[in-house]
């Protein structure tokens, strides 16, 4: 067996500080699509609150014959009165009027 000589502790500072760069960089580039990817969850739920808020401001502007932004504020002033997320309240109000309880909201990804 032929006798190898060690790396210089310089050798090996150099290969450690090589080793630490490449694995920052993946370790940014994996926080960064995590912070997106959540970014992303948090739009889409949203846009998906924002459609059965919309809806329940166009059954207010009928019943009301009132203006989108005085229906928004009925609907903000019965959700803050009652003490119900607007999300909620607007949920209710389609499915008081609709067949169907379930509001879809369609996205394509």
């Amino acid at each position: 067996m032929p006798f190898t000589r060690a790396p210089s502790p310089g050798t090996l500072i150099e290969a450690a500080e090589s080793y630490e760069h490449i694995a920052s960089g993946a370790l940014r580039l994996s926080v960064r699509i995590a912070r997106l990817s959540e970014s992303r969850q948090n739009l889409m739920a949203a846009m998906e609150s924002r459609t059965v808020i919309d809806l329940a401001a166009g059954v207010i502007m009928a019943e009301n014959r009132c203006s989108q932004n005085d229906a928004l504020t009925i609907l903000k002033n019965a959700s803050n009165y009652r003490n119900i997320k607007l999300r909620d309240l607007a949920a209710s109000i389609v499915a008081s009027i609709s067949n169907d309880h379930k509001v879809i909201t369609r996205f394509e990804d």
